[in-house]
């Protein structure tokens, strides 16, 4: 009677310590994603506020909401800066997302859109576009997204075998990266000197350069993606245990990780046709999200805002505080190249690098 009393005693509290352990990762998920709103909104604000007609942020966001007339005002606000805070904003967002998907459907650090070929895809179909067939605006942000679904499709295919591992599929998409890279170069080459200099800037990336066309369909897709890749965390936490483990607690684990992969693969090449192929951004949020959420890692919000607050900063930056103007991705890959180098030599170590 004692023993099944202690046994009773203790299984009612690891049962209460569990809670509490749930309860204090969800308070602690809910306060990082709230400060992560608070910052995005203020660094999106901040971005309509500064430039060579400083408005205070009361107007910035009076004219955003329509709150007020003023046509001085809502010109510089809504016409000039509002799209490419807009753009920068949206495409943080998708990237950020799209990255920690990949990270961890994939299992692995180093698995992000940037390095296993998708982006390479879209730059091929963008570049072809411009060089070939002097497309510009919405056709060649078609051509890049169409790119990118291919290349991640072919990458699949490839990466099959009664399953998809992430190694193999990393290692795939790596392999496929530096094909089409190749391709990209070789074009480039039968380009004259106007479409080689309109391909190298799209290439380097840049939130200036959407369409409100474009800025939409990334907007609809963000509002109906996020709140799907949203839905698909618990089978994503499952897939992250292993294929065997995720199959023991019921999740249909090629179904799972082809959803997901799809997800991420629609995000990150909408928001690559939307303001090119931006590096490091997808790498870096989903880590970064990581140490700010603690025991309650994996939250693609989180993941997505982070994204986000990277973007806008890098904005400002590329645009305000260089002594020439540059295009977003030369920030970010400035700031993301120390951070792989740093992230190789750690996962080496850890033996997690392969």
């Amino acid at each position: 009677m004692t023993a099944t009393t202690n046994t009773l005693a203790t299984a009612s509290g690891a049962a209460t310590a569990l809670r509490g352990n749930r309860r204090r990762r969800a308070g602690r998920s809910l306060l990082v994603t709230g400060a992560l709103v608070v910052t995005v909104a203020a660094l999106f604000v901040l971005t309509m506020m500064v430039g060579s007609f400083r408005i205070g942020a009361g107007e910035v966001i009076a004219s955003v909401l329509h709150l007020s007339d003023n046509p001085s005002v809502d010109f510089v606000v809504r016409g000039l800066r509002l799209p490419t805070a807009a753009s920068a904003l949206t495409v943080g967002l998708a990237l950020g997302a799209s990255g920690t998907i990949f990270q961890q459907v994939l299992r692995n650090p180093l698995a992000s859109p940037d390095f296993v070929g998708i982006t390479s895809g879209a730059g091929l179909a963008a570049v072809s576009g411009i060089v070939l067939l002097q497309a510009s605006g919405l056709v060649v942000s078609g051509l890049a997204l169409g790119g990118a679904i291919l290349a991640a499709l072919l990458m699949y295919v490839l990466a099959w075998r009664d399953g998809v591992s992430g190694y193999r599929f990393i290692l795939i998409g790596i392999g496929v990266a530096v094909f089409l890279d190749g391709l990209v170069g070789y074009v480039l080459t039968r380009a004259q000197l106007f479409e080689a200099r309109q391909a190298m800037h799209w290439l380097t990336g840049s939130v200036g350069q959407a369409s409100s066309t474009e800025l939409r369909l990334l907007v609809g897709a963000l509002v109906v993606l996020l709140p799907v890749a949203v839905l698909l965390q618990r089978p994503l936490q499952a897939l992250e245990l292993g294929d065997d483990a995720a199959r023991t607690l019921g999740s249909r684990t090629e179904l799972s990780r082809a959803g997901l992969l799809g997800t991420a693969v629609v995000l990150v090449a909408l928001a690559v046709a939307v303001a090119g192929p931006i590096a490091f951004v997808a790498l870096v949020a989903g880590p970064i999200a990581n140490r700010l959420l603690g025991p309650a890692t994996g939250g693609i919000p989180a993941a997505a805002l982070v994204g986000a607050a990277l973007l806008l900063s890098a904005d400002l930056v590329a645009v305000h505080l260089l002594p020439t103007p540059l295009p977003t991705g030369v920030v970010t890959g400035a700031v993301g190249a120390p951070y792989l180098l740093w992230l190789l030599a750690t996962t080496n170590r850890q033996g997690a690098g392969g």
